[in-house]
């Protein structure tokens, strides 16, 4: 077995492209050495800011041979009525390099076994590897020199070894060869022998190839540096993976810088750090301090000039903070919603002003629903995106919702308001935390819906590859809200009301037809596809997000029988009752009711016109069945009765000949499918 090494050295890549180039080279290669039937243990790929590097370890030497059935010219094309061969078989025979005696018929065609020989690995590595290389793909490629080719970067070298030996490419104006260089402030020619000593002749020429290794490298001295201060280091996925793709040998420096900044939101001076400037931000006793680490790609001892540099910087973007920080607090938050008049939401759907008091209408029939003090609500409602139109927003956006908390406590708003005020935003992702505070989570909700709505009413629904507005996130957010929080919310009825909100296009012409629009639009939206697409919608989303949990057609079966959306937290006790159903018994009479009942009777039992005791039997037995216990007990009452409703099955012939029995008999089924569909769709179990 061999093990290949290709290394392709280029300038600084764009930290955002390194991720996307590893997996598209280890899935190009996985495709081109298993299309070659060549086989291989692992294909490794590691990557730096200065190079892309791919090991293949247990390589086969060649490709497996292969034999192919191939078929010919119809048998009396191919031979003569004297059974010899024509000039169409002759050339069939010769065009694949087969002796006639190999030729056979089948199905009346001529057909023929060729075994194409496998080919060399150095063969296949020099015809495959630079296709490979070029058809990686990301943003902002460039040509360099008089070439042709694109790349993201120039390249500067190659290495392409198959064991000991190389294996000669050309990609773009570069051939390859066996030196590789070492970080810029060390060795530069770097011979590599082997690909198994590459990984280690890298290393001593301060270059950590692994960018696991790297990640776990950053996180290991960033700890050790806040160790020393009695701190811990702040960091993020994000902000991880940029410093590891900027670094080829990360060292830290601590640097400090005036604590006078730490008066302004301690979000805004993290934020400046950790997303603007790719600095770990220091928490000391649960409290930001003035000092954090910068990971350099620097060897050597001289950090003077970098802590200098670092700290010239974030004092610049730190300054401007609290320049917009002061001018902002000049008045209070609620002065600022007025402004949101002049910022866009959507297209169609009015400014942000407008869809703030969307928000506000929306947050206010949430609360009564749940029987809520609603003072706290409106206000957190009105406030909630008041900071879009500040200064410090305008410079960092991300931090909208942190910063309105911010303002509101300067402004003397209730503390509860403040933090609703910021988590009305959350979750912020798929997995960071939803909203504590009734305030932030009915706000939160309204927000989303009216998104979601909006959008969906403006026909620009998700689609594969978009997701205007963040819907789908939305979605998410509403749905792990409500879950978290145990609200007891009807989706349907929300909808409906945020859709009637909605502004709609008068169109032109008179007050009269104006007013026809504006009754035909709502009729539309209402009873039209736009209010199905989003319970869809939405149903579909919480399908996806359970279906880890729990198995999809369990989810499918208890939301097709009873809208999910009318109560999540009660859909969710169906779904976890009903995937402990091991009952084939109760499966087949549920779905043997379901397929005699083509549509549900609207007749009303007659016991009058029962003829068999199963008949009566069995209605005892429904009526027994009490809706008003908890999931579990209900299911307990379903298999209950299974004995009866076999025995009616068994003693019963359902379409009599008597229409008036077979009717009864039929509404009698009825009343038994409606007391299955309260748990689930047997049908799709």
């Amino acid at each position: 077995m061999s093990k290949y090494l290709l290394e392709i050295g280029t300038e600084e890549l764009p930290y955002k492209f390194i991720p996307q180039a590893i997996e598209q080279l280890r899935n190009g290669f996985k495709n081109f050495l298993e299309s070659n039937k060549v086989g291989y243990e692992k294909v490794d790929v590691y990557a730096t800011p200065r190079r892309l590097a791919v090991i293949i370890s247990g390589l086969e030497a060649k490709s497996s041979d292969e034999e192919k059935v191939i078929k010919g010219p119809i048998a009396k094309v191919a031979y003569d009525e004297n059974g010899q061969l024509t000039k169409a078989g002759e050339g069939f025979a010769r065009k694949n390099n087969i002796s006639p005696e190999d030729l056979y018929i089948e199905d009346n065609y001529v057909h023929a076994k060729v075994v194409i020989k496998g080919k060399s690995i150095v063969e296949l590595l020099q015809e495959n590897v630079p296709s490979i290389v070029l058809k990686l793909q990301g943003s902002h490629f460039m040509r360099w020199g008089y070439n042709d080719a694109k790349f993201s970067r120039p390249i500067r070298w190659i290495v392409s070894i198959l064991d000991r030996e190389e294996v000669k490419i050309k990609i773009i104006d570069k051939e390859s060869s066996n030196i590789s260089r070492g970080h810029r402030f060390a060795q530069q020619n770097v011979i590599i022998g082997n690909p198994d000593d590459y990984v280690e002749l890298m290393r001593n020429c301060c270059v950590i190839v692994d960018q696991n290794e790297r990640r776990q490298i950053i996180i290991e001295k960033a700890k050790e540096e806040a160790e020393k201060l009695g701190a811990v280091p702040y960091y993020t996925d994000d902000l991880l993976e940029e410093v590891t793709f900027i670094t080829e040998y990360p060292v830290p420096a601590v640097c400090e810088f005036d604590p006078k900044y730490l008066e302004i939101p301690e979000e805004v001076v993290v934020t400046v750090m950790a997303v603007h400037q790719r600095y770990f931000a220091l928490h000391k006793d649960g409290k930001l301090i003035n000092k954090f680490i910068t990971m350099t790609n620097y060897i050597g001892d001289e950090f003077a000039n970098i802590k200098a540099g670092n700290v010239r910087v974030i004092k610049a973007r730190l300054d401007d903070a609290v320049f917009f920080f002061n001018e902002d607090t000049k008045k209070p938050l609620v002065d600022y919603v007025e402004d949101l008049q002049g910022v866009t939401f959507q297209k169609g759907m009015g400014s942000v002003y407008d869809k703030t008091h969307r928000i506000i209408a929306l947050s206010k029939d949430i609360a009564k629903s749940l029987n809520l003090d609603d003072k706290l609500i409106e206000r957190t409602a009105l406030l909630c995106k008041a900071d879009l139109t500040t200064q410090l927003v305008f410079e960092f956006t991300e931090l909208q919702g942190f910063i309105g908390a911010d303002y509101a406590r300067v402004s003397g708003e209730d503390p509860k308001v403040c933090e609703g005020i910021k988590e009305h935003y959350f979750p912020l992702n798929a997995e960071s935390e939803t909203a504590k505070g009734i305030e932030g989570q009915i706000t939160g909700i309204a927000d989303k819906i009216d998104t979601i709505c909006a959008v969906f009413a403006e026909g620009k629904k998700p689609t594969g590859s978009s997701d205007p507005l963040g819907v789908r996130r939305a979605a998410l957010g509403i749905i792990r809200t409500i879950l978290d929080a145990n609200l007891k919310i009807d989706l349907n009825d929300l909808i409906i009301k945020t859709l009637l909100l909605l502004p709609i296009k008068t169109g032109e012409g008179n007050i009269i037809d104006k007013v026809k629009n504006i009754a035909g639009s709502s009729v539309e939206r209402l009873s039209g596809k736009t209010l199905e697409e989003i319970s869809d919608f939405m149903v579909q989303r919480l399908i996806i997000f359970l279906s880890e949990k729990y198995p999809k057609n369990i989810l499918e079966a208890c939301a097709s029988n009873n809208s999910a959306l009318k109560d999540l937290v009660d859909y969710v006790k169906r779904v976890e009752v009903v995937k402990t159903i091991d009952n084939p018994a109760l499966i087949e009479c549920a779905n043997r009711v379901l397929r005699i009942l083509k549509e549900d009777s609207k007749k009303t039992v007659d016991k009058n016109l029962f003829k068999e005791s199963a008949e009566k039997m069995l209605l005892d037995q429904i009526n027994t069945i009490d809706e008003n216990v908890d999931y579990k007990t209900y299911l307990d009452s379903l298999i209950a009765i299974n004995p009866s409703v076999e025995k009616f099955f068994e003693d019963v012939l359902v379409m009599d000949k008597d229409e008036k029995v077979k009717e009864n008999r039929l509404a009698l089924l009825t009343l038994l499918k409606k007391k299955y569909e309260k748990l689930t769709d047997f049908s799709k179990l």
